[in-house]
């Protein structure tokens, strides 16, 4: 164990700690790569959140941009840690690949043992596997109903509780603003290309339906059932009807692009599509503002797919102690605050939900507690190493049934007998 580790253990909740543990007495400097998907402006933002601790080391940072889709990442992935590559210092990983990409990263357990303690214990617990800390919570993500107050209170009717609800509210507005001259308004926006994200939406759908959670917390398949079908057969009215029949093309960054326009009357995504709705060049800056997501008709629980991103250090880095140093303060308390002040991203440190300057510059923030408190996380801890092909079973699924290519009762009983193929025996 360096000293720089063993100092860091208890000095790494601020940026000074890490810089003073390591990268200030560096003789030369070195350039660490990060490489990360992009969605919105993240990648200026990121290049002004790591200019302190550039600025202090000496080191440099380079990004190394991925496609916005999680699923094309984590394919790359998958492709340079299986190949050893070490031209990639540190990951951004989903919360949900630290059981499948655990054995390429360093183990961060010592190090980062006070600052830990910090965070959310859950989410530190999502990347731990057999007993190692494999990645450090950066900000976690659970996503809302965007919709506009605006178009709510001109049509005199409430937010809706219910996805019935929902349907019916949007077609109403819709048809309204349409008659009134906007024929580019649509009710509802989503994601609905055959990727991760349909994942995180159609769990939510079935979840909040009754409808379980593809997979249980036992490892138990439980997708192929009457609440699950009457969820999708729901959602797949909306296309072509509330939501245009290019949503099946969708990702997050498509339904950001017709929401800012003002041409949809409610949005589901991430908390970082908040702040730029309000930026100067958006049609819908403080028109909109964000809920829970709908219920089921027969149910009283919303469901929110479990996000969030961490940074991770490659066992196959050359500028390993380096690159720990930048995961130190990218997972601490002053690039959180920053991320979350100009980006809305949620915080992994508990104590941040309380901070003057965060509520005053981001009020959303502390209130996305009622979001975060209805989180449901996606069957990556029964299926560990077999995830991305349950995810990749189910998307398909659920996009042939938004598609018109067979019925949910059908998709999902084929579903479930492929699931049980992959399964192969008592446990997964």
């Amino acid at each position: 164990m360096t000293k720089f580790m063993k100092s860091a253990a208890w000095r790494a909740t601020a940026m000074a700690a890490a810089i003073s543990a390591f990268g200030a007495t560096s003789v030369l400097a070195e350039d660490i790569t990060y490489v990360s998907g992009a969605v919105g402006n993240a990648i200026d933002n990121f290049k002004a959140l790591v200019k302190p601790w550039e600025d202090a080391t000496g080191n440099t940072v380079t990004i190394v941009p991925m496609p916005a889709s999680t699923s094309d990442q984590f394919g790359q992935y998958r492709l340079w840690l299986a190949a050893g590559n070490s031209d990639i210092d540190l990951y951004q990983t989903d919360v949900i690949w630290a059981p499948q990409l655990a054995e390429h990263f360093v183990d961060l357990t010592e190090v980062a043992g006070e600052l830990a303690k910090t965070h959310f214990p859950s989410i530190i617990e999502s990347q731990t596997v057999d007993g190692k800390l494999v990645a450090l919570p950066i900000f976690t993500d659970a996503p809302a109903l965007y919709y506009r107050k605006d178009l709510l209170e001109k049509y005199n009717l409430p937010v809706p509780k219910t996805w019935e609800e929902m349907t019916a509210t949007a077609k109403t507005i819709q048809d309204g603003e349409r008659a009134a001259g906007n024929a580019d308004m649509w009710g509802f926006v989503w994601q609905g290309n055959a990727y991760e994200g349909l994942t995180c939406d159609a769990l939510e759908w079935l979840k909040s339906s009754g409808g379980g959670q593809i997979v249980e917390p036992d490892g138990t398949i439980s997708v192929n059932n009457p609440n699950a079908i009457a969820a999708l057969e729901l959602a797949k009215t909306w296309v072509g009807n509330i939501s245009p029949e290019g949503v099946l093309a969708y990702q997050e960054e498509e339904a950001r692009g017709l929401w800012q326009t003002g041409n949809a009357v409610f949005m589901r995504n991430w908390p970082y599509a908040y702040g730029l709705g309000n930026g100067d060049d958006s049609a819908v800056k403080g028109l909109f503002d964000v809920t829970t997501l709908p219920t089921g008709l027969d149910s009283t629980t919303s469901a929110a797919t479990l996000g969030g991103w961490n940074v991770a250090v490659s066992k196959y880095s050359k500028h390993q102690e380096a690159a720990i140093s930048l995961a130190m303060y990218l997972a601490g308390p002053e690039a959180q605050k920053q991320r979350a002040i100009n980006e809305s991203n949620l915080p992994t440190i508990i104590s941040l939900y309380d901070d003057a300057d965060i509520a005053a510059a981001q009020p959303i923030i502390p209130r996305w507690k009622d979001v975060f408190l209805q989180a449901v996380p996606r069957p990556s801890a029964p299926t560990r190493g077999k995830y991305n092909e349950v995810s990749s079973l189910f998307w398909n699924a659920v996009h042939n049934t938004l598609a018109g290519d067979g019925t949910a009762a059908d998709n999902l009983e084929e579903l479930e007998v492929l699931l049980t193929d992959l399964k192969g025996g008592e446990s997964w």
